[in-house]
């Protein structure tokens, strides 16, 4: 990456979570510029990341190699119309944008090569897993660069096909506020239990970044990792009988699937 020049398309919390990934591993700050309408925005993301700022979307992609499109989906159609005549062939197109197609994009930008990304919160942290999928225009060396560009804050995993990004929005896009609703759950049950409320939410939160981090260094599945802590007519089956009695495992799937049902539901609706 330290010879490909980058422009942001927007420069909220994800772009610039983005660019300081892409800083924190050796990126020039001169090969980094951003667009965005907000005055504020612009001139925080500048003073951050000493990167310059534009208020003009076409200023920010000239010369540029990779174009990442960091606007709301409601946006999308807007921006990339107005940017088609401005682009050159060779410029990848990176999409972060939820719930838009590359099929709608090719449609609005004309025929780029386009990588559709779909990022979670946590790359906010650089702790993030997105899924990238490529069309056929995307080379070898773009794919290594929309790849580099996501692993700058967190996993960046490459799908076989567009439709699979509905899965992973299911799993990871949305699923950082499955886990909050866990923790929230369990707090409440702590204190219903007789403990203080901080203390109910320092012994779930810990708990949680523990488990974590074992299912992540494990050399064995969660499964697994499961039946080693439940030990038979102990505390934790009691538990875990009591979830599985609930439907526990067929919630999830059903969750999921509504997830994923609206994600290609809003694809529908906002390609338009």
């Amino acid at each position: 990456m330290s010879n490909t020049r980058i422009a942001f398309i927007g420069a909220g919390n994800m772009a610039a979570s983005l660019i300081g990934g892409l800083r924190a591993k050796g990126l020039d700050a001169s090969m980094i510029r951003a667009s965005d309408p907000g005055e504020e925005t612009r001139k925080r993301v500048s003073a951050e990341h000493g990167i310059e700022t534009f208020a003009d979307n076409a200023q920010a992609i000239d010369g540029v190699d990779v174009i990442v499109l960091a606007v709301k989906p409601q946006a999308m159609k807007t921006v990339c119309e107005a940017l088609r005549p401005n682009l050159q062939p060779h410029q990848l197109v990176v999409s972060i944008a939820a719930g838009i197609t590359c099929a709608s994009m090719n449609n609005w930008l004309g025929a780029q090569p386009i990588v559709r990304c779909m990022p979670n919160t946590p790359a906010l942290l650089r702790q993030g897993v997105s899924g990238l999928y490529a069309t056929g225009q995307v080379s070898a060396a773009q794919r290594q660069q929309a790849e580099e560009l996501l692993s700058a804050v967190g996993l960046a995993l490459w799908l076989e096909t567009e439709q699979q990004l509905d899965a992973v929005t299911a799993v990871s896009g949305s699923g950082p506020a499955y886990f909050f609703l866990l923790i929230e759950a369990m707090t409440a049950a702590g204190e219903k239990l007789g403990l203080p409320r901080e203390t109910a939410a320092q012994l779930t939160l810990q708990t949680a970044l523990g488990a974590a981090h074992m299912a992540v260094s494990s050399d064995v599945d969660a499964a697994e990792l499961r039946r080693r802590v439940t030990s038979p007519a102990g505390t934790t089956e009691a538990a875990i009988k009591s979830f599985q009695a609930g439907g526990f495992e067929a919630l999830v799937e059903k969750a999921l699937g509504a997830a994923a049902h609206r994600s290609a539901e809003m694809a529908e609706q906002l390609g338009q």
